[in-house]
């Protein structure tokens, strides 16, 4: 049994992802070739933003908003501790401070109230100026942006979502990608669209935010490729990796489908053994990862050592909040800091999750959790 598993996908859709990435082997334009602008126009479309701007990573599509904001030495960013770590990893590298904020405990995303009280705390210590707000869709469900966004407009906030899990979910029909000021989202191949390597993509309606990313994305190139008009990355998409996820795209709205209806069963068929994950009402969920809670660590311990015994993989989504890894040691936060992010630490497991689970195997991971 797959925790995920990109072979049945590619088995799919096989002989349409070696047509094009032949494609791309015969027009040997492997960097920032024509399948770039197809996919950014694409994406663009789907999510609802002006503009798309692919790029190399997750990582580089929140550095770049970032960097292009102006986001130092001296600011606050603030984020959630119950992450992966590149979320605040990318405040770090331009010079900026995280400042975590505990989740809510129903949809284990940033909490908006906690987001307030935290900004006006930050104001009135008078050490570091707000300089950004970064929520994060965790496991596919977005982040409350409808109470996030009067948070960040009252304080004249960029956001940047990360919806690096969250690509396909939605809030009252509209997509992950297209709420605050930019969002950037994740192409690993273990995400609900894929690439077969790293790949990631940033989206805004801004027209000026455009303009410095694509620089940005290259070197900060200017009018040609030798004049520099600021400092940049190297954070361009393969034409390889473009290929692959245009023929993703075409099924992925059946995916989100097949995503939802396992997500159902597994309710279904978990209810009154552990604690499933909360959909808000208006709110729909691309289902990156399926975590259950269980009562305390001893009782997930047990059922995940059960699971591996009989085959069937489980993985821990956050074992150890950011607040607490050594990478973030200088910034003095401690146990309890976080009560929320830190209990849920201890109490989440995730199931084996993608479009190609049978119900026959579902059925069995349900049965053997106690």
């Amino acid at each position: 049994m797959q925790f995920i598993d990109l072979k049945a996908q590619y088995e799919r859709i096989k002989q349409k992802i070696d047509d094009r990435i032949n494609t791309v082997l015969q027009h040997h334009r492997y960097v920032m070739g024509p399948e770039i602008d197809e996919l950014e126009k694409k994406l663009a479309d789907y999510v609802g933003t002006a503009f798309c701007i692919s790029c190399s990573s997750g990582t580089d599509a929140l550095l770049m908003p970032l960097m292009a904001w102006g986001i130092g030495p001296g600011d606050a960013v603030f984020t959630t501790p119950f992450t992966f770590i590149a979320t605040a990893e990318v405040i770090r590298l331009v010079g900026a401070t995280p400042v975590f904020v505990d989740i809510d405990p129903h949809t284990f995303n940033i909490d908006p109230e906690a987001l307030y009280d935290k900004i006006k705390s930050v104001i009135a210590e008078k050490r570091l100026t707000p300089g950004a707000v970064i929520p994060v869709d965790l496991f596919g469900l977005p982040a409350d942006y409808q109470k996030i966004g009067p948070v960040t407009e009252e304080f004249n906030l960029p956001l940047l979502e990360d919806a690096a899990q969250g690509f396909g979910g939605t809030i009252g029909g509209r997509r992950a990608g297209s709420f605050g000021t930019a969002a950037a989202t994740s192409f690993f191949p273990a995400k609900p669209l894929g690439c077969y390597g790293d790949g990631g993509a940033v989206f805004t309606d801004d027209p000026q935010l455009h303009s410095k990313i694509v620089s940005i994305r290259v070197h900060g190139e200017g009018s040609d490729r030798y004049s520099n008009d600021r400092i940049g990355l190297n954070a361009r998409m393969d034409s390889i990796q473009a290929a692959i996820l245009l023929e993703k795209m075409e099924i992925f709205p059946d995916e989100l489908e097949r995503r939802q209806k396992i997500a159902d069963s597994y309710k279904q068929h978990l209810q009154g053994k552990v604690i499933t994950p909360d959909c808000p009402d208006n709110f729909n969920s691309s289902w990156a990862q399926y975590s259950i809670l269980f009562e305390n660590t001893q009782k997930r311990e047990i059922n995940r050592n059960n699971l591996a015994r009989h085959g069937v993989p489980a993985a821990i989504y956050y074992p150890l909040a950011l607040h607490l890894q050594k990478a973030f040691e200088d910034l003095q936060y401690g146990q309890g800091d976080f009560p929320v992010a830190e209990d849920i630490s201890s109490r989440i497991l995730s199931l084996p999750m993608h479009p190609y689970l049978k119900e026959s195997d579902l059925v069995k991971i349900c049965a053997l959790i106690d």
